[in-house]
């Protein structure tokens, strides 16, 4: 028997949606993949307490429930797949997998069973349709009837929006049979209503994206952004994933939310909450809940009065509500040593902060990228200007991203990143002109072929190679211009008694003429700009026997520091050294500086006298 089964292309039912995905049965339990959100769904082996097999829509589906009451759906089985399951089912969790079909009477009436997370509505044994209580949004009763009403989804053409139940009167006193589902479908339903007092409350925090200026109120199962135009109420089982990224000035913090399914302002639909600290903020906070109530929520991870900076307590909050980890980013370091990279997307510069696992790109818009959803990425030369370069993604459905106007210093450490994290890299050359007969990149995985410096050096020769083609032509005609003697000389004006003579004399003599005096003028020229700039070294030319102009007071310590820097930091390199010794210096003390001042001031004083020695001697010599 298998030890794991693998199905790809199987469908998962959440929120009234199908997610594509991977499914991977193994003795340890199921784990599923949604191939859109790359979320991971893991149900252990000891957790399952029943399995379904049935027909379906989209071919035969899976239907597992758990000993907490929830149901996980998995559509898209073949029907030759069942023995395979069954078999699987028995040997690893030691459950039958049963079949039980959908009754396709027709019928409208029957019986409600409530059964942890679901409404299944059943006719004898059989269920017709069953609803998951977390897509309901609101229940309200009437005399015998109970409507509910559910979630939006935006992914479908079509929404069920409205499931309406009669419930006929029982004989029996003092129960309603209308209340009493009505409560049953309300304590599973996902309705969000702003009861009891919030947890704590953040005050007019920057919010980016929606734009504006939000109160942030933190309530046990859902985040209220509350601002003076719109309300917005996040639950937290939609919050994806959670990033704490620093700005490139090092003074403020991004703290970005990722959210599916995303929140809703009309047409406009918002995927990402980016909130924008400042670093200096600070902030203390009381929780809403005496010690013993936070002590049993959040064991450990938050106490009831907390002080620290704003981005810290905001993270700190959502992590131990959201019970999901913070994303940080990684061990990457820019060419000017922040950890993100300047760049364009869609007309608006922003920042691209390349991750453990993926790249995101704040602010406007938000896009995050897994590694595992890229199909290659690719470096080219941007069109407006050498100084830059674009920096494309395509992913395997086949949408693509491009990073413009990225400054070219920041090449080197991007293409060493995305080499080490082994993703595949694609050269279609430039953008306009010459594509490149062969793949630069197909074989640049070592650090040492740099392909793109390469193909820009060619790009080099070629520009320079027509820019000096250009240059003789317009050269050419210049010169003629302003040697207008020499034309009347050489060529006959139309009104002139011998123009049909010009005109009939051999044209090949005329133009090889033309070339060797192009030439002897050009060599003319550039000796003439030679000899000037030899004359003009010869002015600026220093005495070898003037003294040496003093050093300051930094440059003096850093000669005697340098050597225990390098010490410090075997390997470092001669940029890096600077920059290490510009932190040293300006880190040290008062006291230490000015021992240093003294020494370039006596140097300088040391100087000064010599100056006046030399300039007395040179006034004695040139008498």
């Amino acid at each position: 028997m298998a030890e794991t089964l693998e199905f790809n292309d199987i469908f998962q039912e959440v929120k009234g949606s199908m997610n594509d995905g991977r499914l991977r049965l193994s003795r340890q339990g199921i784990i599923f993949k949604n191939s859109k959100t790359g979320k991971v769904d893991n149900i252990q082996a000891g957790e399952l307490t029943e399995g379904i097999w049935r027909r379906v829509a989209l071919g035969h589906g899976l239907k597992l429930l758990t000993k907490n009451g929830h149901v996980y759906k998995y559509d898209g089985f073949r029907e030759s797949e069942f023995e395979k399951l069954s078999d699987f089912f028995k040997t690893h969790y030691r459950l039958e997998l049963m079949e039980k079909d959908l009754c396709v009477k027709g019928w409208n009436w029957g019986t409600v069973k409530f059964g942890g997370q679901l409404l299944s509505f059943d006719i004898g044994d059989q269920p017709v349709f069953e609803i998951p209580l977390s897509n309901v949004s609101q229940c309200t009763t009437g005399k015998n009837e109970v409507t509910l009403e559910f979630h939006q989804n935006d992914d479908a053409e079509v929404s069920l929006m409205e499931v309406r139940f009669y419930v006929p009167p029982t004989q029996e006193d003092g129960v309603d049979p209308v209340e009493a589902f009505a409560q049953n479908v309300l304590s599973k339903a996902d309705v969000i209503q702003a009861t009891g007092d919030a947890i704590c409350i953040f005050r007019e925090l920057q919010c980016l994206t929606p734009r504006g200026r939000y109160d942030i109120r933190i309530y046990p199962t859902f985040l209220h952004l509350h601002g003076k135009t719109f309300d917005y109420k996040i639950p937290y089982t939609t919050v994806l994933r959670l990033f704490l990224l620093p700005h490139k000035d090092q003074r403020q913090m991004f703290f970005v939310i990722s959210l599916d399914p995303p929140i809703k302002q009309g047409q406009t639909r918002y995927h990402f909450l980016i909130l924008l600290f400042s670093k200096d903020e600070d902030i203390s906070l009381t929780l809403n809940m005496n010690e013993e109530e936070v002590e049993k929520r959040f064991e450990g991870r938050l106490t009831k009065n907390m002080s620290g900076s704003l981005y810290e307590m905001v993270s700190r909050v959502m992590k131990a509500l959201v019970n999901r980890k913070i994303t940080v980013p990684g061990n990457f370091q820019g060419h000017s040593g922040a950890q993100c990279i300047t760049c364009s997307y869609k007309a608006s510069s922003g920042l691209l902060y390349p991750l453990e696992r993926g790249f995101i790109y704040v602010h406007k818009p938000p896009v995050h990228i897994r590694f595992d959803e890229i199909s290659f990425v690719n470096f080219a030369r941007g069109t407006t200007t050498t100084r830059s370069f674009d920096f494309e993604i395509e992913t395997k459905q086949g949408t693509q991203y491009t990073f413009s106007s990225i400054e070219r210093e920041e090449y080197g450490k991007l293409f060493d990143f995305v080499n080490a994290k082994k993703l595949n890299i694609k050269n279609r050359g430039l953008k306009e002109g010459i594509n490149p007969g062969y793949d630069d990149y197909a074989d640049s995985d070592e650090d040492q072929h740099d392909a793109y410096l390469e193909r820009m050096k060619e790009e080099g020769k070629i520009r320079e190679e027509n820019a000096n083609d250009s240059s003789d032509d317009s050269g050419e005609e210049t010169d003629e211009s302003f040697n207008p003697g020499e034309e009347e000389e050489d060529v006959a004006e139309e009104f002139d008694s011998n123009a049909s003579a010009s005109s009939s004399s051999n044209e090949g003599d005329s133009d090889r003429e033309e070339k060797k005096r192009e030439q002897l003028k050009r060599a003319k020229m550039a000796k003439d700009r030679k000899s000037r700039r030899k004359s003009s070294e010869a002015k600026k030319g220093k005495d070898p026997n003037a003294p040496k102009r003093p050093m300051s007071a930094y440059m003096l310590w850093l000669n005697a520091s340098r050597e225990k820097i390098k010490s410090d930091h075997p390997g470092i390199s001669i940029t890096d050294l600077s920059k290490k010794a510009g932190e040293i210096w300006k880190g040290m003390s008062k006291e230490k500086k000015e021992e240093w001042d003294r020494k370039a001031e006596d140097a300088r004083r040391e100087y000064e006298k010599a100056m006046k020695e030399y300039e007395g001697g040179r006034g004695d010599s040139s008498k």
